[in-house]
């Protein structure tokens, strides 16, 4: 229609012919979409039609606007799912390909022990460097500790490489500041343990890719992975607090007596818990609890006499002639602090004889002996989740010589986690629990009854006994009713013992009263080579466990009172009388 027309003034504008194509031969599920889009078109047209210009440019923008308002609005929404269900430290929260799922680490209490932090890999392109000195010399100088010959190796070369993992964000920032061409930054996890060398050996190291190489981040890799991709937190047994005491008396301790090394473990004897596990120097790779072998020492009277209860072969009132020394073939078997006499068995233990655990031994038999150490778990490895836990070094015959060492700590090496384990047995009523670092102890495990709960009763008011009136008397602390046995030998250095190459031990429990079933913790602390003297348990080891369980009996809600010995104040009950040991 021509606006010149004459005739065409009046007459009714044209109808627009319906296209063939009409959304009502769409799928339902995209009707309304043609359906829209269709309305929109023709709307369009009326507007042309209709000559109103400005109705076509109100749609378009209603349409512009409806547009942009659409994906603002999914843009929106989808931001917010991602900040408000996505869990922390799930696999929807890695923002890199590099990000490693692995959970935090914490102690029994929620204290982290260790966590993930983003690093940054540096990485130059040599093709899009202009000018490679300079570069160079701006890179060393934003970044110190980067190698020269690496820079220049990379600079010089024909593809792009990596120059320095593990940048932290503000070494970033500095590099990034550069603005250099080729230069470029790959994120990537890095495992920290933001308390530096504390319960270091217990939680080993992780690798870059994520996979634990020792301790518990190897021990425990697949369920910290699997916590880590829930956003949960991964628990050991180990409490902070108790760590934080055992490593302080240690070090303390170790370099009082100018020692080589030491090693300290504290368990709950109820359920197999570490909570406490210390291997010094802490600036060597190897943990001394789970992967050293020592002969102990006397502690071993401890396992000799219960055996020799438990069978019936010996009850307290049993007496072993220790007037003279004790022959076995042409071996001459000796006191250390000789005492003459005949003994009875209580007296044994308290003097630390080794003519009555030697005599008690032979009258027991290889057979008998063997099946208690069994029972005890002196001669495999430590059963606890740490792959480094090795096995003891076990005599290869077992005649009666060999009873005799064995009775008082010779002739058979174990490893402090071992000797922690045996004698958390003795204390709880009889149960081999295998010792764990998972919080709540193992489950996977039963216990297994290896004496009875009357011979747990009897070792748990000997040790008690030993050390109010016998060699433990400097472990005691006030209040906490601690019993323990001492343990001294000498290494075997050239074929020979010597004397000058000592280990000092004290195996405790506390408090030591009570019911077997009552709340009850071991203390463990051994003294390798020692440079004072005297070298005996007794000095060396015990008055560093007098100090430990001092310290962490308010931490696991131990009270101070009074016991048949002792008055809650550490004096000594009138009506008992103190004999003052010598400290073997």
């Amino acid at each position: 229609m021509s606006v010149h027309d004459p005739h065409a003034w009046g007459r009714p504008a044209p109808q627009m012919p319906r296209p063939a194509f009409t959304p009502r031969r769409l799928l339902p599920s995209w009707r309304w979409l043609a359906e829209a889009m269709w309305w929109v078109e023709h709307s369009f047209g009326r507007a042309r039609a209709d000559a109103r210009p400005e109705e076509d440019t109100r749609v378009r923008i209603f349409v512009i606007l409806s547009a942009f308002s659409a994906v603002f609005i999914c843009l929106a929404l989808g931001a917010a799912h991602a900040a408000l269900m996505t869990p922390k430290g799930g696999v929807g929260s890695v923002s890199h390909p590099n990000a490693v799922v692995r959970a935090d680490i914490v102690d029994r209490n929620g204290a982290l022990l260790a966590t993930n932090i983003t690093h940054y890999g540096l990485y130059i392109d040599p093709a899009q460097v202009w000018d490679k000195p300079l570069a160079a010399q701006q890179l060393k100088r934003a970044l110190p500790r980067v190698s020269v010959a690496k820079l220049r190796k990379v600079l010089n070369g024909d593809r792009r490489l990596i120059v320095l993992p593990g940048l932290t964000p503000q070494e970033k920032a500095a590099v990034h500041a550069l603005a250099l061409g080729g230069v470029t930054f790959e994120p990537e996890d890095r495992r920290v343990y933001p308390l530096g060398g504390s319960a270091s050996h217990v939680l080993g190291v992780a690798d870059t890719g994520g996979q634990g190489v020792s301790g518990a981040e190897l021990a425990f890799n697949e369920d910290i992975r699997a916590a880590g991709a829930k956003g949960e937190n991964f628990p050991l047994s180990i409490d902070l607090r108790v760590q934080g005491v055992l490593e302080n008396e240690l070090a303390a301790a170790a370099m009082e007596t100018q020692a080589k090394g030491a090693v300290g473990i504290i368990t709950d004897v109820q359920t197999g818990e570490v909570l406490g596990m210390a291997s010094w120097p802490t600036n060597e790779d190897l943990n001394r609890a789970v992967s050293a072998h020592y002969e102990m020492g006397s502690v071993f009277k401890t396992f000799t006499v219960a055996a020799g209860l438990d069978t019936g072969r010996a009850d307290m009132d049993t007496k072993f002639d220790a007037s003279q020394a004790f022959m076995i073939g042409n071996r001459r078997i000796t006191d250390f602090h000789a005492t003459n006499q005949v003994l009875t068995l209580e007296e044994v233990y308290l003097h630390s004889s080794n003519i009555g655990t030697s005599r008690l031994a032979v009258e027991m038999g290889p057979q008998v002996m063997r099946d208690y150490f069994t029972r005890f778990g002196l001669l495999d490895a430590a059963p606890i989740e740490l792959h480094e836990s090795a096995r003891p070094r076990r005599p290869r015959k077992w005649d009666d010589s060999t009873l005799a060492s064995l009775s008082f700590g010779y002739g058979i090496m174990i490893t402090p986690l071992q000797m922690s384990a045996a004698m958390g047995a003795l204390t709880n009523g009889g149960r081999f629990i295998p010792l764990s670092l998972r919080k709540g102890g193992r489950r996977d495990v039963q216990a297994r009854q290896v004496v009875s709960p009357e011979t747990s009763l009897t070792l748990l008011d000997l040790m008690r006994r030993n050390v109010v009136r016998g060699s433990g008397g400097r472990a005691e602390a006030p209040g906490l009713r601690v019993g323990g046995k001492t343990g001294s030998a000498n290494k075997l250095v050239n074929g020979r013992y010597d004397p000058s190459h000592a280990v000092g031990t004290f195996a405790a429990v506390f408090p030591a009263d009570g019911p077997v079933d009552a709340r009850r913790y071991s203390i463990l602390v051994l003294v390798d080579e020692p440079g004072t003297y005297p070298r005996t348990g007794g000095f060396v080891a015990a008055p560093a466990v007098g100090r430990i369980a001092d310290r962490i009996a308010p931490f696991l809600g131990v009270e101070r009172r009074a016991d048949p010995y002792r008055t809650a104040l550490g004096e000594l009950v009138p009506q008992f009388e103190d004999v003052e040991g010598d400290g073997r």
